[in-house]
């Protein structure tokens, strides 16, 4: 059932997004009155499609359909979707059109600056999109997040290994001063960090990060985790612990004499006790005092914790606008600094690169708007991102190719289009192995 939500959420994400990208060239096209000869959802590759209104069952049910200047439809291959715009040399490689006259509607008969607005019109369309669903977020539920300022991390291996250790606090990275816990890893990475200051018990000391594990740094999550203090909030009414004497604001400190500073601490010692009768050391109001405390069969003692202090900023239709815009680009920004390690060989980043199995691995396993609207923001900035990029065969490449023209007058040849064309294809088909084969990695 799990698989089949997430899968289901990837293909409405994808379905969306693509829609959303497609539709910005074909606005544009409309605009300037080029004719769209297909609108696609997906790839009909081989011919098969799964709709179309220019044949098959919906041109029988609505034959007036057959008569639309364009074929809107649905293709079998959900590796992405096209607008296939008459006079324009694209991922169809379809070439006949260039030997007859051109002719007013077509796409290379228009001026440069409109060419330009349709080849950039897909990146435009999925930043607005980004913008919107970022708004709908942030004046829907707000925007929550635990601060950095007074909190604590909980380090795993790797970061034991770079030196931090369990109760620092983050102060900086350099010379950035982080403000979100929730994004301390990423912005130990994408601040390029070489001195990270931290606070251990009353001293403030430097942590100098070696470049070189940087790489291991993408590969492994979960890093810093909260260090929550393992404070009592109230016990459960049908705790085995209801009558052992428990009040709110009690700090368990010792389970067994063995230290629990902190959560992360307790649950390891009670995964060793469980069934057992334990003796839980309690600091109240400055007072040290013992309590014997029953440990269930799932290494649980029953009580329910102090959680973070979670801030939240609460927005108006009007203020969650220009809220949704600044959120947008700062997504921008970190998702460029990240394209920056991808590059770069020495940080490794390339091994995080994934496909639509990483993609299906970031959508929650019970159906959730929030984090749904979330994701698919994120994603279509990916999509605007990744389609600029200078590559013949993406957005980026026919828009160099144009800014060329505006700028010397003349125009690239239609076969010097043609074999760059496809060589940004076979570029485009060696990314799509090394994320697929990183997926497929992951599994070993």
């Amino acid at each position: 059932m799990i698989a089949f939500i997430k899968t289901l959420q990837v293909i409405l994400a994808l379905g969306i997004l693509i829609l959303v990208h497609e539709f910005g060239h074909f606005f544009f096209a409309k605009l300037f009155g080029i004719r769209v000869d297909k609108f696609f959802l997906f790839f009909d590759a081989g011919g098969f499609k799964l709709l179309s209104t220019k044949t098959g069952w919906f041109a029988r049910l609505f034959p007036k359909a057959t008569q639309w200047e364009t074929e809107y439809g649905i293709g079998w291959l959900p590796l992405g979707g096209y607008c296939k715009i008459a006079g324009m040399i694209d991922e169809s490689m379809d070439t006949e059109h260039l030997k007859t006259e051109p002719q007013p509607w077509e796409f290379r008969t228009k001026p440069a600056w409109q060419r330009l607005l349709v080849m950039a019109g897909g990146v435009l369309f999925n930043f607005i999109f980004a913008v919107i669903a970022y708004s709908t977020i942030l004046g829907i539920w707000g925007e929550t997040y635990v601060k950095n300022e007074g909190n604590s991390i909980y380090v795993n291996e790797l970061a034991y290994e770079m030196g931090f250790r369990n109760g620092d606090r983050i102060l900086a990275f350099d010379d950035y001063i982080p403000e979100d816990f929730s994004m301390l890893q990423a912005d130990l990475v994408r601040e390029n960090a070489h001195k990270v200051t931290v606070l251990r018990q009353t001293d403030t000391i430097n942590i100098y990060i070696d470049q070189n594990m940087i790489g291991e740094v993408l590969q492994s999550p979960g890093m810093f985790s909260l260090a929550h203090p393992f404070i009592v909030s109230s016990v459960a009414e049908n705790s085995l612990n209801k009558g052992a004497g428990l009040l709110s604001g009690d700090r368990i400190i010792a389970i067994d004499s063995i230290p629990t500073e902190f959560v992360q601490d307790a649950w390891k010692v009670l995964g060793e006790l469980k069934g057992e009768l334990v003796q839980a050391t309690i600091t109240r109001q400055g007072d040290t005092m013992t309590r014997a405390m029953q440990v269930d069969t799932s290494g649980m003692l029953g009580i329910y914790l102090q959680s973070p202090e979670v801030q939240t900023r609460e927005y108006t239709f009007l203020t969650a606008i220009p809220a949704g815009i600044t959120k947008t680009f700062s997504t921008i920004g970190g998702y460029l600094k990240d394209l920056k390690l991808v590059v770069t060989p020495s940080t490794e980043a390339y091994k995080s690169v994934g496909s639509f199995i990483a993609i299906g691995q970031i959508f929650p396993s019970a159906w959730n708007w929030h984090a749904f609207l979330s994701i698919i923001a994120l994603l279509s900035i990916m999509l605007a991102v990744m389609n600029l990029l200078p590559i013949p065969a993406l957005d980026g490449g026919h828009i160099v190719f144009t800014i060329y023209e505006m700028i010397t007058g003349r125009k690239p040849g239609d076969r010097f289009l043609m074999v760059t064309q496809m060589i940004g294809m076979i570029l485009i088909l060696g990314l799509m192995f090394l994320a697929i084969g990183n997926d497929i990695l992951r599994f070993f």
